[in-house]
């Protein structure tokens, strides 16, 4: 009976998982957990370093939910204290450090939106500010021992900084030391993260071994491509689908990837069985994604609506039914400002790259400068998916 249990939970643990070190403690894991009836203890942590949440980091809060489900106590580790140094993995320069009110404001905004994931009456929450802010200098230096410093200068994003001359800091050095003492604070048995937190995940290892614990298992998630198919998802690069964004938002941005990235989404940020996609058309299959993926966020009732737009804009030409109206007034105002004023555009900067990327038109006809006047009604369009409708 546990063996099959054990290759249940096997199964799950390993879709889309790159790497588990190793599979074969996870096994003795399992089956100590089961035989004892203690669920296991799940780590992850997050820098709370910007407020809102995309695809990208959903891949992680998924695996946690399939943890959850599985019965074993996640633990949603919010590093409030190492996001004052920031983790410096994959950065190619000294992260600006954040105060206390700024990692606290991020922070807030987390549980709301990690409740659309996981179930936030069983997790634990926890910061690490609760033993950092009181740790003893001493207690702190003398984690430095557990890794040497020819370890840190072999990390490839450090060691790309060295030869390009840029600095990198003693206090970078910490963070992988600290983020593995939060394993041994947490008795974690499982820690999850992206393959670019490898170093920093078997640090932990290695600080529970020297502390006479048994070592976490380590389960590295891939890193999720944005939109543009190439970069990984993020927010200051424009390639993010946020989860709090607009459901007809969601569907577009989610329509305009690749046919072969299409099947790392499905792996990663849904439930759905890939055999059943065997016998499908790409398209109907990015459709049933788009719609799978807005269900998550917005509910099966604002995905079936957001298809239904999708495809009356784009499959048939048609516009939007519930299109928000600018109204302008006397000799008409500049598309620069609408597009602010009417929240199509974040910013000034992202509407003058739009129409300098030729992603702006009003009633079909290009507009190439930001400044020119919409003195009369009409349809002004910022991107693929944004419609206003200009009435006087």
């Amino acid at each position: 009976m546990h063996t099959s249990e054990i290759n249940r939970q096997l199964e799950v643990i390993r879709r889309g998982a790159v790497e588990i070190i190793s599979e074969a403690e996870l096994k003795a894991k399992l089956t100590e957990s089961i035989s004892a009836k203690r669920p296991l203890k799940i780590k992850a942590g997050f820098d709370p370093t910007a407020p809102d949440i995309h695809l990208g980091h959903t891949v992680l809060l998924r695996k946690l939910r399939q943890f959850q489900d599985l019965g074993h106590e996640v633990i949603f580790l919010i590093g409030d204290f190492t996001a004052r140094i920031g983790d410096p993995t994959g950065k190619s320069e000294t992260r600006k450090q954040l105060s206390h009110k700024e990692v606290m404001e991020n922070a807030s905004t987390y549980k709301k939106q990690v409740s659309k994931i996981l179930d936030v009456r069983k997790i634990r929450i926890v910061f690490n500010s609760e033993w950092f802010d009181h740790m003893p200098v001493l207690d702190m230096l003398k984690l430095t021992r557990h890794v040497t410093v020819a370890q840190m200068l072999a990390r490839a994003d450090f060691k790309k900084r060295l030869i390009s001359e840029q600095d990198v800091s003693l206090l970078e050095f910490m963070y992988p030391l600290l983020q593995g003492y939060d394993s041994v604070k947490l008795e974690a048995d499982i820690e999850l993260g992206g393959t670019d937190q490898i170093f920093n995940l078997l640090v932990g290892r290695d600080i529970q071994k020297d502390f006479g614990m048994s070592q976490q298992v380590v389960i590295t998630m891939p890193l999720l491509e944005g939109t543009d198919g190439i970069k990984k998802m993020s927010k200051s690069l424009g390639n993010y689908i946020g989860i709090s964004e607009d459901a007809v938002e969601i569907f577009g941005k989610v329509m305009s990837i690749s046919d072969e990235l299409m099947f790392k989404y499905y792996t990663l940020l849904t439930d759905v069985d890939l055999d059943a996609l065997g016998g499908l058309h790409p398209k109907e299959a990015k459709l049933r994604l788009a719609q799978e993926i807005v269900c998550s966020y917005h509910g099966p009732e604002a995905a079936k609506k957001a298809r239904e737009e999708f495809e009356n804009v784009f499959s048939m030409k048609g516009l939007p039914q519930d299109m928000p109206v600018y109204k302008i007034q006397g000799r008409g105002s500049k598309v620069i400002d609408i597009l602010l004023e009417s929240g199509l555009v974040e910013s000034g900067n992202e509407g003058r790259r739009m129409i300098k990327q030729s992603g702006v038109s009003f009633d079909d006809e290009l507009i190439s400068d930001g400044d020119v006047l919409i003195d009369r009604t009409g349809i002004l369009k910022a991107g693929k998916r944004r419609f206003l409708k200009i009435e006087k």
